[in-house]
């Protein structure tokens, strides 16, 4: 049996430098950094004193105050960008079979500031004080839910949750129920809402963020040899896939077409890559092999590139390894250093950056990377961005626990 095409149709973004598609790649053309001092608690005790914030948002402009209420900020986000990503699809409920239409949403940790909120209200007041919503607003599966449940669709419906390859894992899950068709449609992306006390405290005690406050507008830096963590981000990505055919009928806008994914496990440790990114190659060279593509096509990679230590290291020396001397002909770069790691969500959030990256033949800039370490000599795109044609590109993903994930889109012409 033959596979089915899967193409893009419909974007939703909300980040630390746009919240919405477009204010986002304007920021991401434009090199803007989100980083700013934590407002969303007193961070005057903890070591790490700065993030990536989304800002300027209130869901109420969006949906009503009750429902939202009963929604962690995780849900809220997830609910605002599957509404702009329905929009930009064109999609019309009631002329499309919604049995065929699935939701495939996940969040590494999501209800963190419903959980904390929670368990003080116990603390202070006891088990009579925990809110009946808690357990179904903390639960990483409800912006699944909840997004099913907004539109009324009834195909495939779950949860991911894999660290840092959360999304990437959603989208690419979401593409194989497309492709093996047991859907012709699906809603598929991230959401991350943890910029809280115990959520900083914890990878400040895991030394996995920067503590530069004196210099936190400079702190997300992939492949800088100065790095010393990553920097917290929140915000939500949603993508709406669909079976080519299916699309060109209703007479769609498409962004791009998702030709291959690798999925791979380190099996190493809890939280440092294996050595030489040996999963993240694999998850590459799986990426290659399932789109039928030679590594000599690849034009542009959006990196995971972290700003830790070991991320960007392995990284690099991953794609040499996959792309031998085609990989100094590559663009890479890291739109962390703009947005931050938004952690579940930044596969999806960098899977739209990627696609618009070939719909406007633009690479966006690795900001803040003043002079790379030694042996990362790859073309990172530094500090401004640039132009080039896109015709096939990866977006890398890989989490704590070893679990490595890469889309390959292509380019749409048609």
């Amino acid at each position: 049996m033959s596979k089915r095409r899967v193409v893009v149709t419909g974007l939703g973004a909300l980040t630390p430098i746009g919240n919405t598609v477009e204010e986002y790649w304007d920021g991401l053309v434009k090199g803007k950094n989100g980083a700013g001092l934590i407002t969303k608690f007193d961070a005057s005790n903890f070591a790490t004193k700065f993030a990536f914030e989304v800002k300027n948002f209130n869901i109420e402009d969006h949906i009503d105050k009750k429902e939202a209420k009963r929604m962690d900020p995780y849900t809220q986000y997830s609910i605002y960008t599957s509404i702009m990503a329905m929009k930009d699809s064109g999609i019309d409920l009631e002329k499309v079979d919604r049995d065929r239409f699935g939701v495939i949403y996940g969040s590494g940790i999501g209800g963190m500031q419903t959980f904390e909120t929670q368990t003080k209200n116990y603390l202070e007041g006891g088990p009579r004080k925990i809110s009946p919503f808690f357990v179904p607003m903390m639960i990483s599966d409800i912006a699944a839910g909840q997004i099913s449940i907004q539109f009324g669709l009834k195909g495939p419906n779950y949860a991911t949750t894999s660290a840092c390859a959360t999304s990437t894992h959603a989208i690419a899950d979401a593409f194989i129920h497309i492709q093996r068709g047991s859907a012709d449609l699906m809603i598929c992306g991230g959401s991350e809402a943890a910029i809280t006390p115990m959520a900083i405290g914890g990878f400040n005690a895991a030394r996995a963020i920067s503590t530069w406050n004196d210099r936190y507008m400079e702190a997300s830096r992939p492949f800088d040899k100065d790095r010393n963590g990553f920097v917290m981000g929140e915000g939500s990505g949603t993508l709406i896939l669909e079976e080519y055919e299916h699309a060109v009928k209703r007479e769609a806008r498409i962004y791009a077409e998702i030709i291959g994914v690798g999925l791979t496990g380190d099996a190493y440790h809890i939280t440092a890559p294996a050595p030489e990114g040996e999963g993240a190659q694999r998850s590459m060279r799986e990426a290659l092999r399932d789109a039928g593509v030679e590594p000599g096509v690849i034009d542009y990679i959006n990196a995971h590139g972290t700003s830790t230590e070991l991320n960007d290291r392995n990284e690099t020396i991953a794609i040499k390894k996959v792309f031998g001397n085609h990989a100094y002909e590559i663009a890479v770069s890291s739109t962390k250093s703009m947005t931050g790691h938004l952690l579940g969500a930044a596969g999806a959030v960098e899977s739209i950056a990627t696609i618009l990256a070939m719909n406007y033949s633009i690479i966006p800039p690795t900001i803040n990377l003043d002079e790379p370490e030694e042996g990362l000599d790859l073309n990172f795109t530094p500090k401004v961005a640039a132009e080039k044609e896109i015709e096939y590109a990866l977006s890398n993903t890989f989490g704590f626990g070893g679990h490595n994930s890469t889309l390959l889109f292509k380019k749409f012409a048609g």
